[in-house]
């Protein structure tokens, strides 16, 4: 270790010798400019003849620059030289050594950052926990690690630790890399999915009844005088409110990470996060984010987070900052309470929820994710969200939201696909709950599965427009399936130039159910097609446009 770094901070003082020379160099050079231009303008001052190249001056390529011209390019050179010197310094090769890896890591983070060049199809196995929790040195400046077909990977058989940080003010750029079998301490504490969804929705509580043979219009009816009984999400509490409850303590501006979060990357409040045409796998998280925490900024560009798993929220991804996850995979993770592929933010557990932050999806494809809760391919908990020819694709929740699952946020939605998702419970495809707002802009929602209500689309106590969109071909299909389009419950939909067809339920409607709530349909959309019924709307529920 010790001939490493001694090696490297030689080269740099090397470095630093060559430019205080070249330092000097260039002002003499600049001095005799000087003194020459005087001199030329003493011949000038004497006529044109006194301005006679020597042969001497003339170089044999019949540069006409003289001594000064060849200075000059020695000078060129020389810089040349100095870049190249700075380029070494910047990508400096680390050999297939893990310990090499971590001096390198301290060097850069104690010499203002820098390029690491990891060594191709190499595996670095960590193999100790030695930086609080992390088995690489926490990142504090702008460092790059760049590898082909290279592995930064947890020993399977080692203690529990997550693979990198980046800490306040530190810049993580990842290309070609692969981030594997991190691990951090899982709770034990039992939480029940049902009881986080229960905050958010009473759909549970609904179809309890109904299983147990009152009548579903009974069972809303139950609903009718208070129609948020039984919602416990905690109220939100604004920094007056906070010091009122306790004087001197200011609720934060940002949200922090638990110690179990992020088992595969963390980025920590001010921090920051590029992972490129890399791949983040097997990472198992005892928090939120198994594959990735983001607390920071992150962006996720040309990668794949596979096969990675949350004990609470994200199973891929979690985010509580801004993400950016443009033309990746997010596929094949799991979470047990929501956001089986990426949870923006996370309910109340054990302490106040977490708000979700901002998050833009572009040509990303979040697919075949799992989660016991709600959410399977993405959950919104208090956050904002933009997505852009995004699809969500056989994802499955066992709760509610199959496909995508919303509580609280707003949602815009633009050329997307919610396609084969799956819910035991309600929501096969889109689950939309507790004062959120969500548009679809032409975007499918097809060929989902509900077990309860909304093969489709479940929207309560929210606002839902789908604009130049269709709900096609799904399904309500368990025991008490109703609302094989879309269900809306205390909420409101909108329907502009969209088509609501082909959609299936055990009980009528097959296509659109309303109940204390408002479906707005244009004349230029449809709602046609199917089964058993078109349209139902019980007492205090409105569907415009449509024929039973």
């Amino acid at each position: 270790m010790s001939n490493y770094l001694t090696n490297n901070e030689a080269s740099g003082r090397a470095a630093a010798k060559r430019r205080r020379k070249l330092w000097l160099a260039s002002g003499v050079a600049g001095l005799t400019g000087v003194v020459s231009l005087a001199a030329v303008g003493v011949a000038g001052s004497a006529g044109a003849g006194g301005l006679n190249w020597t042969t001497a001056q003339v170089s044999k390529d019949g540069d006409q620059r003289g001594d000064e011209g060849r200075d000059w390019d020695k000078d060129k050179d020389k810089d040349r030289d100095k870049d190249r010197d700075k380029d070494h310094e910047r990508g400096k090769e680390v050999p297939c050594d893990t310990d090499k890896l971590i001096q390198a890591i301290v060097f850069a983070n104690n010499k203002h950052g820098g390029v690491l060049e990891l060594a191709k199809g190499c595996t670095y196995n960590l193999t100790r926990n030695d930086y609080q929790g992390n088995g690489l040195p926490v990142i504090t400046e702008n460092i790059t690690l760049k590898g082909e077909h290279t592995t930064i990977a947890r020993e399977a058989t080692a203690d529990y630790f997550r693979i990198l940080n980046v800490g306040s003010g530190g810049h993580l750029t990842i290309k070609g890399l692969t981030i594997k079998g991190g691990q951090t301490l899982e709770r034990y504490d039992a939480v029940e999915p049902a009881a986080v969804w229960a905050s958010y929705s009473d759909s549970e509580a609904i179809a309890a009844q109904v299983k147990a043979g009152v009548p579903l219009d009974q069972a809303l009816s139950a609903r009718q005088a208070n129609p948020k009984a039984g919602l416990k999400a905690a109220p939100k509490v604004t920094p007056k409110a906070a010091t009122k409850a306790a004087p001197g303590v200011v609720t934060p501006l940002v949200e922090e990470p638990d110690d179990n979060d992020g088992a595969g990357i963390l980025v920590q409040p001010g921090g920051a996060a590029e992972i490129i045409e890399s791949e983040v796998v097997l990472n198992q998280s005892g928090g939120n984010g198994g594959g990735v925490a983001n607390f920071g900024t992150t962006k996720i560009w040309h990668s794949t987070v596979t096969r990675n798993t949350a004990f609470f929220f994200g199973g891929g991804v979690f985010n509580a900052g801004l993400l950016k996850v443009e033309e990746s995979k997010i596929t094949d993770n799991t979470a047990i309470i929501g956001g089986g592929g990426i949870s923006n933010g996370a309910a109340r557990i054990f302490k106040d929820d977490v708000d979700g932050g901002t998050v833009e999806l572009k040509k990303a494809e979040i697919t075949d994710n799992e989660t016991l809760g709600f959410g399977g391919g993405y959950l919104d908990i208090e956050g904002n969200t933009t997505a852009y020819e995004t699809k969500f694709v056989s994802n499955t929740a066992v709760l509610a939201g199959g496909g995508l699952a919303a509580a609280d946020s707003q949602l815009n939605l633009h050329h997307v696909t919610v396609e084969k998702n799956s819910t035991a419970g309600v929501g096969g495809g889109v689950a939309i709950a507790f004062d959120s707002a969500v548009t679809f802009e032409k975007s499918s929602i097809k060929d989902n599965t509900a077990g309860f209500f909304g093969g489709g689309l479940f929207n309560a106590f929210s606002v839902t427009t789908l604009r130049d969109s269709e709900v096609i071909g799904n399904r309500a299909i368990g025991p008490i399936g109703v609302g094989g389009g879309i269900f809306n419950i205390f909420g409101e939909v909108n329907l502009s130039k969209t088509k609501v067809a082909h959609n299936f339920s055990t009980f009528a409607p097959g296509g659109v159910f309303s109940f204390f709530g408002y479906v707005n349909v244009d004349d230029k959309s449809a709602i046609t097609a199917n089964r058993p019924t078109n349209c139902l709307a019980i007492p205090g529920g409105t569907i415009e446009n449509c024929f039973a």
